[in-house]
């Protein structure tokens, strides 16, 4: 399958299931006065899981496009492609730091645990997931008179969002390794 129709699809996918299904999914991991409701985000794992030699330019494009479309469904005016595009941007220099060889030697590889190993790929996507929900809660919130109730709700989000990322790799990437 031609590797942008495959990533078009996935894009649908994964905004389908964020928009459709998780984004009607509130869960409690904590009570406070204000109730902390969140919702785990997983359309993030587009950007995570785009090929190695994706050029920067269409990392934010996508990161833009992915995010405003979440915006649009939860009306957030721009919150989720704001946290999305740093996270785009920021994407090749975390790989760059962890990867053992140049990024355009891993022809038409994507990042995985099997293409990765565990310890790296979850290094990658905690950092970038974490700095996602980090920009978001603290734009949504935009004051620090919560503190600690925003602690709560980036770490909380932040688990239960890679908790769902590791259950999509695990279930839906190609699992090749390439030795050279």
């Amino acid at each position: 399958m031609n590797v942008y129709l495959k990533n078009l699809l996935r894009f649908c996918i994964i905004i389908a299931l964020q928009v459709l299904i998780l984004n009607n999914i509130t869960l409690h991991w904590f009570t406070e006065p204000a109730g902390a409701l969140f919702v785990p985000f997983i359309y993030p794992l587009f950007i995570l899981v785009m090929p190695f030699e994706t050029p920067v330019w269409a990392l934010l494009f996508s990161g833009f496009a992915a995010g405003i479309t979440v915006d649009i469904f939860m009306t957030t005016a721009g919150i989720h492609a704001c946290a999305t595009v740093l996270m785009a941007y920021l994407r090749t220099n975390v790989l760059n730091a962890l990867m053992p060889r140049n990024l355009s030697e891993y022809i038409n590889q994507q990042p995985s645990i099997k293409n990765m190993g565990w310890m790296p790929f979850l290094v990658y996507s905690g950092f970038l997931i974490l700095l996602h929900h980090i920009v978001y809660f603290m734009i949504e919130s935009w004051s620090f008179s919560g503190f600690g109730s925003l602690l709560l709700k980036i770490g909380a989000s932040f688990a239960t969002s890679m908790i769902f990322i590791i259950v999509y790799i695990l279930l839906f990437t190609r699992q090749t390794v390439s030795r050279a």
